[in-house]
C-alpha cells in the first residue's frame, strides 16, 4: 500500500517541478527600439529683415521613454521636409536654435504665409515625424519710417512722421520710459498706478495718416520712442506680422509747462446793504477739474484801469470769492484764473461786471 501511495504521488511532484521550472522560461520575443527621438512640439520662428529665427526645444526620451544621449540628427524644412531641408546637429534636451537666411524670391513680393518644421531622425535615419508648424511672412518688409518728431502738449505726445502714398502698413510706436521714479511712492488713496517702462502703440493705417496721440505719458519724465512699419495678415483666425526696420531713437522731455483751463461761467452779484452793513461783491464760477490744479487767481479793474490780484497770496480752493473792498455807486470788473502746482497760471476769463448800488 505505502508503495502504490508514492507511486501515485510520482505524476504530482513532477507536475510541480516542471510547473516550478517553467516560470524562469522567457516569453514572447519583444520588438527592438527604433530609438526614435519624440516629436519636437514647440516650435516657434520670428523674423526680422530677411533673417528667421527658429527656437525650439529637444527632446530627452525617445519614444520608448528612456533617455537619449549625445547629439540628434535634425532636418530645418522651409516648406515641405524634402532634400531642400538643412541638416544640423543638437543635443538632447537642449534649448536649441537656428538662424534661416531668405532667399531673394521670398523676402520680396507682397507679405505671406511661411511654415517652418524641424524633424528629428535617429542614427539609422528614421524620422520621429515633423514637429509643429512655426509660421512667419515672407515677402517684402515694409519701408522705414522718417521724420519720427515728438511735440510735448498738455493732452498728451503729439507724434509725428513722414507718411507714404498707398501704404496699407500700420505704424507700432515703441515708448520706453528712460527715468522711472528713484524710489517706490507712499501709497495713497488716489495714487495712480506705477508707470510701466515699455509700451507700444499701433497706428491703424490710414486712421491717422503720419500722425499719433500718445495720452498716457506723465509731466516730469523722459521718454525715448522708435517707430516701425507693420504689415499684418490674417489666415485661420491669426494674425502674422511682418516688421519693418525701427526708426533711429527719439528721445523727449515731458516738461510740465501747462497751466490747467480758464474758469468759465464768471457770475457777480452784488449784496444788498442794510443796516448799516459793509458793501460786497460775491464772485462764483465753474470749477474746473484738473489734477495739477493749485487752485484760484481774482482780479479785479474799474473801467479801463490796469488789473489789480485782489485775493489771497495762497489760491483759492474753492470757486467763489466775496470782495469786500468795494465802494457803493462804483462799477467793478472781474476776472478769474487758474493755476498749477508748478506756478503756470491760465488766462484770464471772460470778464463779468458789478455795480455798488448806494445807500
Amino acid at each position: 500500500m505505502i508503495l502504490k501511495i508514492q507511486i501515485a504521488a510520482l505524476p504530482l511532484a513532477l507536475a510541480a517541478v516542471l510547473a516550478l521550472a517553467g516560470c524562469g522560461t522567457p516569453g514572447a520575443p519583444q520588438p527592438p527600439s527604433l530609438n526614435l527621438p519624440e516629436r519636437v512640439a514647440d516650435l516657434a520662428a520670428s523674423r526680422a529683415g530677411n533673417q528667421v529665427a527658429l527656437t525650439w526645444t529637444m527632446p530627452k526620451r525617445n519614444t520608448d521613454k528612456l533617455l537619449l544621449d549625445g547629439n540628434i540628427a535634425v532636418r530645418v524644412c522651409r516648406g515641405a521636409c524634402d532634400a531642400a531641408g538643412i541638416n544640423i546637429t543638437a543635443a538632447s534636451g537642449a534649448n536649441a536654435a537656428f538662424t534661416d537666411i531668405l532667399p531673394v524670391e521670398l523676402a520680396a513680393g507682397a507679405p505671406r504665409t511661411l511654415s517652418y518644421f524641424v524633424e528629428l531622425r535617429n542614427n539609422k535615419g528614421r524620422s520621429a515625424g515633423l514637429s509643429n508648424a512655426a509660421i512667419v511672412l515672407a515677402g517684402a518688409a515694409p519701408a522705414p519710417v522718417d521724420g519720427l518728431s515728438a511735440e510735448v502738449r498738455k493732452d498728451g505726445m503729439a507724434l509725428r512722421w513722414t507718411p507714404v502714398a498707398q501704404d496699407s502698413s500700420a505704424v507700432r510706436l515703441h515708448r520706453k520710459l528712460l527715468t522711472p521714479p528713484a524710489a517706490k511712492p507712499k501709497e495713497r488713496l488716489l495714487a495712480p498706478p506705477p508707470e510701466p517702462v515699455e509700451q507700444s502703440l499701433i497706428v491703424e493705417a490710414g486712421s491717422q495718416a503720419g500722425r499719433a496721440l500718445d495720452k498716457e505719458i506723465r509731466f516730469g519724465r523722459s521718454y525715448e520712442y522708435r517707430a516701425q512699419r507693420v504689415a499684418r495678415v490674417t489666415e485661420d483666425g491669426k494674425t502674422l506680422e511682418l516688421a519693418g526696420p525701427l526708426s533711429a531713437p527719439l528721445r523727449v522731455e515731458a516738461r510740465d509747462i501747462f497751466p490747467p483751463d480758464t474758469p468759465t461761467s464768471l457770475a457777480a452779484v452784488a449784496t444788498t446793504v442794510e443796516n448799516g452793513s459793509a458793501p460786497a461783491i460775491d464772485l462764483s464760477w465753474q470749477p474746473v477739474n484738473d489734477a495739477d490744479l493749485a487752485g484760484y487767481i481774482v482780479y479785479r479793474r474799474e473801467a479801463e484801469a490796469e488789473w489789480q490780484r485782489i485775493s489771497p497770496a495762497e489760491p483759492l480752493i474753492a470757486p467763489a470769492f466775496r470782495d469786500t473792498q468795494v465802494q457803493p455807486g462804483h462799477s467793478y470788473r472781474y476776472a478769474v484764473t487758474t493755476i498749477s502746482q508748478s506756478g503756470h497760471e491760465s488766462a484770464r476769463s471772460a470778464e463779468a461786471e458789478e455795480s455798488v448800488p448806494n445807500p
